[in-house]
């Protein structure tokens, strides 16, 4: 499964990066989201409720930042159990780039997943896949953007 995308978000560089290490911020954005912590400076972990087609579970995902550039890039690679629903892994290549005013968020996505999840099918597991993704960096797109000055 592969997937990248581009969101165009009105903050400076610095905010957005804060944004995208903040566990709060994160949390709001991953739908299902019941728990998000930072571990230490490249390591979260979360607990999230998610349906996958005719699969619902709980699933616990471990979080690992690499490639980091501040406030430019990281890489952050993952592992997700769901019990007998299955388990995922895959990494996220996310870069930020300055647009007048505001930032460029890019992002490549490649994952795999299996037990149940495998079993539903590659097409429904890409499409939820690619909604969870669309959902979660739209709602980024809103949550980071800095207060205006009154």
């Amino acid at each position: 499964m592969e997937q990248s995308g581009e969101y165009r978000i009105e903050s400076p560089a610095e905010a957005v990066w804060a944004a995208l290490n903040d566990p709060d911020v994160l949390a709001r954005c991953i739908a299902g989201c019941q728990s998000m912590e930072k571990v230490s400076q490249s390591e979260f972990r979360a607990k999230v409720k998610a349906k996958v087609g005719p699969v619902s579970a709980s699933f616990d995902a471990e979080l690992t930042l690499s490639d980091v550039d501040p406030p430019h890039a990281y890489t952050v690679s993952g592992r997700v159990k769901g019990g007998p629903a299955g388990f995922g892994r895959g990494s996220a290549r996310v870069e930020l780039a300055p647009d007048a005013g505001g930032t460029i968020l890019r992002y490549h996505v490649q994952g795999s997943v299996g037990g149940k999840l495998a079993q539903i099918g590659s097409r429904l597991v890409d499409g939820s896949a690619r909604k969870l993704a669309e959902d979660f960096f739209a709602a980024f797109a809103e949550i980071a953007v800095e207060p205006q000055p009154r």
